[in-house]
């Protein structure tokens, strides 16, 4: 096939640094701001980082490199990617299913995500209004259990980020997901700077670098390798179709293999430097650092209310959450409209409409999970309490993404040629592609592997 088949109708990043912002802006998520940094804390701090960071070296970047020269062959949305690819390796035609799968978990996981972020959206204007200042951690709890229980108005913070989120995608790749993470990332970055110096003054910011670097090996159990291996998947948003996609947009001469790692590195700064942030704060009320999910929506609004400067620095801190939020999710709805306008002729503006209606309208579910459709079950011996928004979680994370994780990493290290494979990558057969494709077709496909078994209850230590 030629250079010239192989060119995306929908254009292509300016430059590698555009691809590195947005797929670093993809991977950058509420998961981040507090999930990393707690879980560090509670698995042996310095000690869980180095495996975490050995665990992306096994797991994330080669996933990633091969998600990304699959989406930079194709040069179409996921779906058409892996159709193209089938004929042209002359493989089985069931592998088209891989890029329908990454579509749709992104467009589930964008429907459940946009809910949340929602509840972000809330609380940048709540602590703006000093709502927060002075309130009691029962009355900071009543604020969040108002929020769920009223589907009206998660209804209005939904509609306004699905908004956000649709109007960006529908300016196309150059106008609209470049534009927009090109100021973005830097904005948060500076964010995530300016919360960092304002912990460094709290008096407790040894306490917050001490839960997070303590090289405690104690607590370096079974369960905090999986959990180390698990994160090390999720946070670069593999699986998805969202990098496959964003690779589909990268120039030709870029190298694959720096890009995936210079990503890593810079999803893994983001998540460290905001717990040397949150915790430093969360110490400083006396509260809870293994607060989980509450951390956000209980810990840190109570926090930021008993603080001087704290309804400024509140609203920063939900503004973070938002952008972050944000740029995950125009790479989630990118897949399903690409793939609109090349199979249905329908321009992208029309696309982009389209696709943001019917996940705004999934939303609804998940928005009445939290009150009128609530229901309890059990998974992997935990009992969920939010009925349609939990089996849409468990149905993606636990199921969908690590699959699609494994099948990239069979696809490119088994099912395309060597030659395709060295062809994209542009790195030559040395000794760094050798150690990749070793890696990519052996150690990766049983670690994420394991990684599935133990989100579904089969594995645990």
């Amino acid at each position: 096939m030629t250079d010239e088949s192989r060119k995306s109708i929908h254009g292509q990043w300016s430059s590698r640094l555009a691809f590195i912002l947005a797929a670093t802006g993809s991977a950058v998520g509420l998961g981040n701001i507090w999930k990393f940094p707690y879980i560090t804390g509670e698995n042996g701090g310095g000690a869980f980082v180095l495996v975490y960071l050995l665990c992306v070296a096994i797991i994330g970047i080669p996933v990633m490199m091969s998600e990304v020269l699959i989406g930079r062959r194709g040069r179409r949305s996921p779906i058409n990617t892996m159709r193209m690819l089938v004929a042209e390796e002359g493989i089985p035609r069931i592998w088209v299913l891989l890029g329908w799968a990454g579509v749709v978990a992104g467009f589930l996981i964008l429907s459940y995500y946009s809910v949340i972020a929602g509840w972000a959206v809330a609380y940048v204007f709540r602590a703006a209004s000093g709502a927060f200042d002075g309130a009691t951690a029962d009355g900071i709890s009543a604020m969040f259990g108002d929020l769920l229980g009223n589907p009206e108005s998660q209804l209005g913070w939904h509609t306004i980020f699905m908004v956000m989120t649709t109007v960006v995608v529908a300016r196309g790749v150059r106008s609209g997901l470049e534009q927009a993470v090109r100021y973005l990332m830097p904005a948060l970055f500076v964010l995530l700077l300016v919360l960092l110096g304002f912990s460094m003054n709290t008096g407790y910011f040894s306490d917050g670098l001490a839960f997070l670097f303590t090289f405690d090996v104690s607590k370096l159990s079974g369960a905090a390798v999986l959990t180390a291996m698990g994160h090390a998947f999720f946070t670069l948003s593999l699986g998805m179709g969202a990098i496959m996609v964003y690779g589909s947009y990268l120039p030709g001469n870029a190298s694959i293999a720096k890009t995936s790692v210079t990503i890593a590195m810079l999803d893994t700064l983001v998540a460290l430097i905001a717990g040397m942030a949150i915790f430093p704060i969360v110490f400083a009320e006396g509260l809870e650092p293994a607060a989980g999910p509450g951390l956000i929506f209980h810990s840190l609004p109570l926090a930021f209310g008993n603080m001087p400067g704290g309804s400024v620095f509140g609203a920063l801190f939900f503004v973070l959450l938002v952008f972050a939020a944000w740029t995950s999710a125009i790479s989630l709805i990118e897949p399903a409209v690409a793939w609109l306008v090349e199979n249905r002729a329908v321009k992208r503006r029309n696309a982009a409409g389209l696709v943001g209606v019917i996940t705004w309208l999934l939303g609804i579910a998940t928005i009445l999970s939290f009150n009128r459709w609530a229901f309890e079950f059990e998974f992997a011996g935990e009992t969920k309490t939010s009925g349609i928004f939990d089996i849409l979680d468990i149905l993606t994370s636990n199921i969908m993404l690590p699959l699609g994780g494994l099948a990239m990493a069979v696809f490119a290290g088994w099912m395309m040629s060597k030659s395709s494979v060295l062809d994209e990558l542009k790195m030559g057969e040395g000794a760094m592609f050798r150690v990749w494709y070793f890696v990519v077709r052996y150690l990766t496909p049983v670690a994420v592997g394991i990684v599935f078994l133990n989100l579904i209850g089969v594995v645990t230590f």
